[in-house]
């Protein structure tokens, strides 16, 4: 299953793109960014076996186990693609809004969209090493 994340904005060279990149060669899924301008563009086109999580203040805090358990069930289910949305500095458009199966939260601060990029970087490796069993992720 492919784990593709748009974004909306540049990020540039950044400490924030660093840590992006860092996590994203790191993950043995395929994966994905895509960047569309802070307003306007059309994302890449959808299939039918496309799953939409939205990142968003006011979704659902998943624990990191059970965003792994979500994304290996998609995957055991024939998802082809784990699309996760990221909204400009003003959040998400409402068509975006609409098209999301799930909201995803960091929780109830708010966080810089390109600070968003890297957490959610870094939680689909956390999230793809728990379900290879792989020790990165160490339940305490």
């Amino acid at each position: 299953m492919r784990l593709h994340i748009v974004a909306r904005g540049k990020i540039g060279r950044s400490p924030e793109q660093e840590l992006v990149e860092r996590y994203m060669k790191r993950i043995n899924w395929e994966m994905k960014l895509s960047e569309l301008p802070e307003q306007g563009g059309k994302a890449p086109k959808i299939s039918d076996q496309t799953k939409i999580i939205a990142l968003d203040e006011t979704g659902e805090n998943w624990t990191s186990k059970a965003f792994a358990e979500l994304l290996n069930r998609w995957r055991d289910n024939g998802v082809r693609e784990a699309r996760f949305l990221i909204g400009a500095a003003d959040g998400l458009t409402e068509e975006e809004r609409n098209s999301a199966d799930h909201f995803f939260s960091f929780g109830k601060a708010t966080w810089p969209h390109l600070m968003a990029r890297a957490m959610l970087a870094e939680q689909l490796f956390r999230a793809t090493a728990i379900i290879a069993n792989h020790p990165y992720h160490r339940e305490g």
